[in-house]
């Protein structure tokens, strides 16, 4: 029976063929195909659970027409203020605009505008050099 078993085995291995086996990437970083980056980043994208919070507004209609109007308001009055100033050269000295206080200093440096939020407390320095 462990010859018949064997002699099986060996003209079946001599019979039977073999072929290399071959690896392809799929990732176009590795060498993959380069037409399968689309299909990667879609099936990346479509398992991404993660969202992005700066992505999100919650705002509505109202809030936002609001927000533009109040900047666009504060650009024009900014603008109005600083072009008085400017018509005779910006002038050095402390200037409150609702929330903000800017200070302008000449410098060696060049003209210095400190700009600081009286809510938060945050500060700004813009230097335009001479």
């Amino acid at each position: 029976m462990k010859i018949i078993l064997t002699t099986t085995l060996f003209f079946v291995s001599l019979i039977s063929f073999g072929q290399q086996l071959s690896y392809t990437p799929k990732n176009p970083n590795f060498g993959g195909n380069t037409f399968n980056y689309q299909w990667l980043l879609s099936s990346a994208e479509a398992q991404n659970s993660f969202t992005d919070p700066t992505k999100r507004d919650d705002r509505s209609g109202i809030d936002q027409f609001s927000e533009n109007l109040n900047r666009q308001l504060l650009g024009q009055l900014s603008r109005s203020l600083l072009g008085d100033k400017l018509d005779d050269g910006l002038e050095e000295g402390s200037f409150i605009f609702g929330d903000l206080s800017v200070e302008i200093i000449d410098s060696t440096e060049g003209l210095v505008v400190n700009i600081l939020d009286l809510n938060s407390g945050e500060q700004t320095q813009i230097v335009v050099p001479n």
